[in-house]
Formats: structure tokens, C-alpha cells, sequence
């Protein structure tokens, strides 16, 4: 059974929020016009998850989460929070919490004054309210700038007020639409580690929109990516990474070599596929995948040594180019017909293989796996 409200009690560490919303979609499609927005969504996030809805411009992500707020109402379908039916319930009755892009602060007011603004809504005691405004600021370690106006913080520190002014009220379900969207990249990933780590403490269900891959893959529990208002692939970020289903979530998550072939002979769940330029590869065989496929293997997963003599498996290549990106050295392969990006880890005595030089290709049949061929429209 749950308790009824979070206990901060940062003293000795933050407590798990008890007041955890599982969310679900039956069904759910939003048209306007002929134009469709979501396409029939079946969608279930599970009570304390961080889950992330991940996809292009004009995937449908932003109108899913809009749902949920309850700022768009679905052309049909079923919307159900703790397994209550919201979908025509008004915003200011599902209590929900919301993080935007912009920060939404009050310029004339301090810190302390944002973030108790929805406590003086809700018409807290005093006493209450300069508790629990103190206990998020300390969450959010912002403590010692709470007579700050928003003009006197950073772009950082001025997101994490707006974070705190979501949570001090303890919102059952949070909602946060590309909040770090306004930032620098390496203020991005020093918040991307703060929210990972506030939801880690708090355990509120949260969910994130964003159509940044990386960030989805660092913060989330669980990532649904979307496309052309369906859903693509749900699963944890290593499962989308490394299984992707098809070959618009494998481009789509990062670099992503596609290899078109031929199953040959297959056993155990692995396979030997027979590539356009002649090669034998191994790959996973994913299960539904017949007819027209690729190989994906990630850039990271490609093994490149000095081409002596041709292996059982693999492909022979020629170096064309390389360009050195810090941590690692990006290489790219032309092997007959396919070109091959491969990534290899770099440091101060590491030798280069040079353009024109002849290279075996290969990789472990774990790190690479079957998808269908998407075909051309």
C-alpha cells in the first residue's frame, strides 16, 4: 500500500517518492483535419520509471506528452492515470508537474519566491511552505541561493529552480518537454546527470521529451522512439542501442553500419549472411527477420587489423579515410561495393592505419544483428 505524499528529508538523504502515477494509453490517436498526429498509440509507463519519448520533429512525441497534461484532448481513445480514466479531466486536476524548455520563471521574484509560488497557490501555511521550498532547493543545491532573482543565475542553476518549483509540490507524475534544449553541450550533460540523479533519489514517475539521442540513452530507464505518429520500438536504452528492430531505430540512435545481405546458413540464433559485394559476415538473427535484411554493427563494434590473408568471415577493405575525434579514431573502409565506418579508441602511441591501406573487416557476431530492409516506398 502507498503512502500519500514524498518526505524529502535531505538531512540524511532524499526518500523515495511513495506517490508514484503509472500511466497508460489505450489506443490513443489525435487527428487534425486529415493531417494524423498519433496513430492509435497502445502505451503503458510503469509507476517510479524514467521514460523518455524520443523521435524526430513531427513524430508525435510533443502531442503525446501535451496529452498527458491535458493541453491537447485525444480525437479518441483512452488516456489513465493510476489506472483512473483523465482523458477529459482539466490540467489543473491531475496533478501533474511540468518542466519547460524556457524556465518559465518570475524575473521581479527570488528563488525562494518561484519556487513557492505553487505552495502559495494551494494556500500553505508559512511554516510549511519555507520547509518544503528549503528541502527542494537543498535537493536541488540551490540552498544557499534562494534570495537570487532568476537574472543573477546561470542557465544551469536557473533550470534547476524551475525543476524544484515542479517538485516542491510533489506531483505524483512529472513532465518535462526538452528542458535542456536552450543549453550549451556541456552544461547539457552536467544536468542530464542532475535530473538522472534527482530521479534516482525521488523516484517520481518522470516523463522526458527529447529528440536528442544521446540524452535519451543517459537519462532513461525506458525509451519509446516514434515515428510518423507510431510508435517505432520501446525498450531500455542498451536494448534500442544494440536490437534495434528496424533500420530507422538503428540510424536513427547513432552511427549504425547497414550491410545489405542474404541469410546463408543459420544455427542458434546466430546466422552467416552472404553481403552484396561477396563477403560471408556473422551476425544475431532477430526473429521475424525474413526476406530482404542488413547486418547492423556499430562503428564500435567493427575490428579493423592489417589485411595479411582473408579470414573464414569478414571483408577485406581499403582505408579511404580517418579522422581523429579525441577519444577515439573514426575510420572509413570501402570494402567492394559497401563503406564501412569503424571506430577505434585512440591514444598517444596508438599506430594509424594510413589511406590506401588494405584492412580485414570483422566483428563478434554478438555485437551485430539482423533487421528487415526497409523498402522503398
Amino acid at each position: 500500500m502507498k503512502p500519500a505524499s514524498y518526505a524529502f528529508q535531505t538531512n540524511s538523504g532524499a526518500v523515495r517518492s511513495p506517490a508514484l502515477a503509472a500511466v497508460e494509453f489505450r489506443q490513443v490517436h489525435k487527428t487534425y483535419g486529415a493531417a494524423v498526429a498519433l496513430d492509435k498509440i497502445d502505451l503503458t509507463i510503469n509507476a517510479g520509471e524514467f521514460f523518455t519519448l524520443l523521435g524526430p520533429s513531427g513524430s508525435g512525441k510533443t502531442t503525446l506528452l501535451n496529452i498527458v497534461s491535458g493541453m491537447v484532448t485525444p480525437t479518441g481513445g483512452l488516456l489513465l492515470i493510476d489506472g483512473n480514466d483523465v482523458t477529459n479531466l482539466r490540467p489543473q486536476k491531475r496533478n501533474l508537474g511540468m518542466v519547460f524548455q524556457n524556465y518559465a520563471l518570475l524575473p521581479h521574484m527570488s528563488v525562494f519566491d518561484n519556487v513557492a509560488f505553487p505552495l502559495r497557490i494551494r494556500k500553505m501555511s508559512k511554516r510549511d511552505i519555507e520547509k518544503a521550498v528549503m528541502e527542494i532547493l537543498e535537493v536541488v543545491r540551490l540552498q544557499d541561493f534562494a534570495q537570487r532573482k532568476p537574472a543573477e543565475l546561470s542557465g544551469g542553476q536557473q533550470q534547476r529552480v524551475s525543476i524544484a518549483r515542479c517538485l516542491v509540490y510533489k506531483p505524483k507524475l512529472i513532465l518535462m518537454d526538452e528542458p535542456l534544449g536552450a543549453l550549451d553541450k556541456k552544461l547539457r550533460n552536467q544536468l542530464q546527470f542532475e535530473i538522472k540523479k534527482i530521479h534516482e533519489e525521488l523516484g517520481v514517475t518522470l516523463l522526458y521529451v527529447t529528440h536528442d539521442q544521446e540524452e535519451a540513452l543517459v537519462l532513461s530507464d525506458r525509451i519509446c522512439v516514434m515515428n510518423h505518429a507510431r510508435i517505432a520500438q520501446i525498450g531500455t536504452p542498451n536494448e534500442l542501442y544494440f536490437r534495434p528492430t528496424s533500420e530507422f531505430v538503428a540510424d536513427f540512435l547513432g552511427e549504425a553500419n547497414l550491410i545489405p545481405g542474404a541469410v546463408c546458413e543459420s544455427f542458434s540464433g546466430y546466422g552467416l549472411v552472404r553481403t552484396s559485394n561477396g563477403s560471408t559476415v556473422r551476425c544475431t538473427m532477430q526473429s521475424g527477420v525474413n526476406g530482404a535484411m542488413k547486418v547492423m554493427v556499430r562503428p564500435e563494434s567493427v575490428r579493423l587489423a592489417k589485411f595479411e590473408k582473408p579470414a573464414e568471415h569478414g571483408m577485406r577493405g581499403v582505408i579511404r579515410d580517418y579522422a581523429f575525434v579525441g577519444h577515439a579514431v573514426r575510420y572509413t573502409v570501402q570494402a567492394g561495393d559497401q563503406q564501412i565506418t569503424g571506430l577505434q579508441n585512440s591514444g598517444a602511441s596508438t599506430a594509424l592505419f594510413e589511406p590506401g591501406c588494405d584492412v580485414w573487416i570483422d566483428w563478434s557476431s554478438a555485437d551485430a544483428i539482423s533487421v528487415p530492409a526497409t523498402v522503398a516506398a
